[in-house]
């Protein structure tokens, strides 16, 4: 059997009844029936042949064997970790974790929400300040958010964003390309050297300790800086806090970072859980997602989203930020190393590292060598005049890469995984043989606050109870190990096991990612490779992995057309079109991009209005920078206009974005590269295989023609005018490994496959279910694309049966719900993906049918509007025990409604949440256990 028949779920013979339930003789026929001639494709893709299971992760050994793993001592913001053996055997390569989706749906996300209640509560306790995030994309894009949190929070009128020379390179390259289009203008002050601040400033950024290594004091500059109205963000090291006062402790209004050097491997670059925290009065303009507690119909705690979950959707261009996903898989680990090791641990491990660096740093001294800094924590910068080079070379025989700051100086940085023999190696490349003691480090501004206080963080330090605690979160949630989980736009298909394997190799978990190129030939193969593979694919010229997320997605695209359109003069080109349709990100990230945004509004059947399109078209023609839109349709339909509607806006001198969210509809049978767009960002972990991880990581590379390659990011330690969208070159390379294997397992054939299959289902579910709830839109032929909308406002208004009563309910049927009232409030859009089989798919239409009748029930005074299983669900195994049931309907309809296997039921931890209490009464942080005693 071939690695595409086991990643399909449908055999022939289940393909040969869902075609015949829908009435066409083969998926070929079907597919020309469904995707408009115009932009159809009868080609074959020009990738190599379909390579086995054994084949596969064969030649992937082949490509980790060209990496070099060496001691990275680089720093820079990475640094080497030991991931505890439990956390990666139960998180990593855990399905119950890596396969969930973003909690939307909490009832059935408890055990991912209190992991990352854990991480918030983790940052704030070691920041000193009273509210985190769930985690952000990287420290790059975390301190970038931080800018314009910093902006709006602000009362002083000013452009400038005052930044700290002695910032990380990357971190510095990521503002830049985020200030610009924002007009925000960046001034760098030498602290060393005495800059003066500003007279006006809206934002003051610190690293602390800084890329050289030094700490400062920095609380009378940020009493300064207060005292002229303008916020201030401390880029803080999570580790070093053990150690040195709390940002929030002198006096910070926000922290950001990255939490990678808690057990996350290096990875070249990703992916890794950014943080970021703000003090008191500005939790509401905190971009990202947020954790909070609320409580269930019984009053019982509960953990669910807070405040921002729909930001984008709700606000669109008036969106803060364009971040809709966090890394959730990361930051849940990064909190169970803090949760494993607890606050004495992490001082401990801290201490070690530190103490590593003040025995370089006094060994180099009393060996006549120059050491930069008197206070530092895990970096030691040393003055070897006209031999750094030297010094660097020597190291890497002994395999230990430094960091050759320039000509004259080289940097040091100690970690976890540091021993006195990497200490003895590179003190010989220097030259120096003996070790001595040193007075310098980080004692004055030595921590004196407790952190880690929650029980939490000191009940699980052995093997057993940590294993078991990861054991009880997971079966509290609700992931494809579980059963299907059919939403909308999300394109929720199982990731092979051999495709997840590649990531924990040290071969690929180990390398910096900005390690020599002679140790990384085996990753530029891969990233080239894959580059490639899906610029093929989708028809473009060239393609960026870097962004690493969908979101970063659309704002380097985007931020490829301003350059394009700045490179011929056209500085006036800053509008951008959206369908009233679009994803809110879209219209984010355009004024993210210095872009205006004009919305195009949609016709009764959800396509682009094209009246609407040539009348804004031609108000704005001498302004147009470019169209956003979604193909297939946010609607889910294949629109037959798209040829006209990018040839209309070329003609007008504008370029076209194709939003690549649904390119699981797509691959092998259309090209959007040809079919008149220009760029598209792809979502690898949604067509292409990268596991969702409970709402993240993600990668969103960028594709583009020709005439816009120029324009895609670049390396952010490379000199140059290109812009970086993520610290490292290659965004989250750590995870290219399992879309190159997908890839390469499917071949063309399987992957056209998988798109046809992927089609069937979903008009199979919408045959199914069509006489039971309208399907809202359909393209050519009656057909859907590769999801449906089905439309509920007709049953909510004459029965009060609402979409939430029926995706609660639903969980006690063991599904999770299709995604909820998007693009229509109101409906819920179901995407069944190829990879269920139709005895799922026949479990989940026979649950929707079962629905239909007990809100027939309701519709009929059986059961009353208020007392029914719909209103009342979800429905716990405490509920349904429970000495008194005093509701209108039996126990049995409650727990195993019709249809549910009574030897496999999944039950619900939690009843239906109250997310409006939970939002007036914000709770970030772990609450006390009393709160959860009967």
């Amino acid at each position: 059997m071939t690695f595409a028949n086991r990643h399909i779920g449908p055999d022939t013979d289940e393909q040969t009844h869902m075609l015949k339930a829908i009435g066409y003789a083969s998926l070929d026929a079907l597919m020309d029936a469904a995707i408009p001639e115009v932009i159809r494709w009868h080609g074959t893709l020009e990738l190599p042949a379909a390579a086995s299971e054994e084949e596969t992760i064969a030649e992937l050994r082949a490509i980790a064997a060209q990496n070099r793993v060496t001691t990275s001592m680089i720093g820079l913001g990475y640094y080497g970790t030991h991931t505890p053996a439990v956390i990666r055997r139960n998180v990593l390569e855990n399905p119950a974790w890596y396969t969930a989706y973003t909690p939307y749906q909490p009832e059935i996300s408890q055990g991912r929400l209190e992991a990352l209640l854990n991480f918030q509560t983790m940052v704030t306790d070691l920041t000193g300040l009273t509210t985190a995030n769930a985690s952000m994309l990287d420290e790059g894009t975390a301190v970038a958010e931080a800018m314009t949190l910093a902006k709006r929070g602000s009362k002083v009128k000013s452009q400038v964003y005052v930044v700290d020379a002695d910032t990380l390179p990357q971190t510095l390259a990521v503002l830049r390309t985020r200030a610009e289009p924002l007009g925000i203008e960046l001034a760098l002050v030498d602290l060393d050297a005495g800059d003066a601040l500003p007279d006006e400033f809206f934002g003051l950024h610190l690293q602390y300790p800084g890329a050289s290594g030094a700490v400062r004091d920095h609380a009378a500059l940020i009493e300064a800086a207060h005292a002229k109205g303008a916020l201030v963000t401390v880029a803080a090291d999570l580790l070093a806090l053990t150690l040195l006062r709390a940002p929030g402790e002198i006096g910070a209004d926000i922290a950001a970072g990255t939490t990678q050097r808690f057990g996350v491997p290096l990875g070249f670059g990703g992916p890794h859980a950014g943080y970021l925290a703000v003090r008191a009065g500005l939790e509401r303009s905190l971009p990202g997602r947020l954790v909070g507690v609320s409580k269930d119909a019984d009053g019982a705690p509960a953990y669910r989203l807070a405040l921002q979950t729909r930001e984008q959707h709700i606000r669109r261009e008036k969106a803060t930020s364009n971040i809709c996903t966090a890394q959730v898989l990361l930051a849940v680990m990064a909190s169970m190393y803090a949760v494993y090791h607890g606050p004495q641990g992490l001082k401990a491990i801290a201490k070690r590292v530190h103490d590593h660096a003040l025995t370089l740093a006094g060994s180099l001294t009393a060996g006549g060598v120059e050491v930069v800094h008197n206070a530092f924590f895990d970096t030691v910068t040393a003055v070897v005049p006209g031999r750094a080079a030297a010094v660097v070379t020597a190291a890497a025989t002994s395999g230990i890469d430094l960091r050759l700051v320039d000509a004259d100086r080289v940097s040091i940085s100690t970690d976890e995984t540091t021993t006195p023999a990497h200490v003895a190696a590179v003190l010989a490349a220097f030259g120096v043989r003996e070790t001595a003691p040193a007075v310098c480090g980080a004692k004055p501004l030595g921590r004196t606050s407790e952190y880690l206080t929650h029980p939490v963080f000191s009940s699980h330090h052995s093997e057993t109870s940590m294993l078991r605690y990861l054991r009880k979160l997971s079966d509290r949630d609700y992931a494809l190990d579980r059963g299907m989980i059919p939403l909308g736009s999300c394109t929720m298909k199982l990731n092979a096991t051999t495709e997840m394997e590649p990531v924990t190799w040290p071969e690929f978990a180990n390398i910096h990612p900005y390690a020599p190129a002679s140790n990384t030939a085996g990753y530029e193969r891969l990233v080239s490779t894959l580059e490639g593979w899906l610029a093929e694919i989708t028809g473009y010229d060239a393609v960026s992995v870097q962004p690493n997320a969908g979101s970063q997605g659309e704002l380097a695209g985007l931020l490829a057309i301003r350059g394009y359109h700045r490179s011929r003069g056209e500085t006036h080109r800053d509008v951008c079109l959206i369908p009233s349709s679009a994803h809110g990100t879209n219209a984010a990230s355009a004024v993210m991009a210095g872009m205006r945004v004009v919305v195009v509004a949609c016709d009764e059947l959800g396509n682009v209005d094209m009246a609407d399109l040539h009348a804004k078209i031609a108000k704005h023609a001498e302004s147009l920078a470019a169209i956003m839109v979604t193909y297939p349709s946010t609607h889910g339909v294949y629109e037959t206009s798209i040829a006209d509607l990018c040839a209309a806006v070329h003609d007008a001198g504008g370029q076209v974005y194709v939003d690549g969210a649904n390119l699981n509809a797509l691959v092998g049978f259309a090209r959007p590269g040809k079919f008149g767009a220009d760029v598209s960002h792809l979502n690898l972990h949604k067509t292409f295989c990268i596991p969702h991880g409970g709402g993240g990581p993600g990668v969103g590379p960028v594709a583009v023609r020709a005439h816009l390659s120029e324009f895609l990011p670049g390396d952010p330690l490379e000199p140059g005018d290109h812009h970086a969208v993520s610290a490292a070159a290659h965004g989250s390379a750590g995870i290219l490994p399992i879309s190159w294997a997908y890839l390469r397992m499917m071949g063309p054939d399987g992957l056209a496959a998988a798109t046809g299959t992927a089609v069937l289902t979903a008009n199979y579910v919408a045959a199914r279910l069509r006489e039971h709830y309208p399907v809202l839109y359909a393209g050519n032929n009656g057909l859907v694309a590769h999801e449906c909308i089905l439309d509920l406002r007709p049953i909510t208004k004459s029965t009060g049966v609402s979409v939430d009563d029926v995706a609660k309910r639903l969980i006690d049927y063991g599904f999770h719900a299709p995604t909820m009232s998007f693009p229509v409030a109101g409906t819920l859009m179901v995407e069944p993906t190829e990879s269920e089989d139709l005895a799922e798919l026949d479990r989940f239409v026979a649950a929707m049918i079962a629905i239909k009748g007990e809100i027939d029930q309701v519709a009929a005074g059986v059961w009353p509007a208020k007392d029914n299983p719909l209103s009342n669900a979800p429905h716990t195994a405490s509920a349904v025990t429970a000495d008194e049931w005093e509701h209108a309907y039996p126990r049995s309809v409650a727990g195993f409604p019709e249809g549910v296997d009574r030897t496999a039921k999944y039950w619900p931890p939690v009843r239906r949440i109250d997310g409006a209490y939970g939002d007036r009464n914000l709770v970030c942080s772990c609450p006390a256990p009393e709160a959860f005693e009967d």
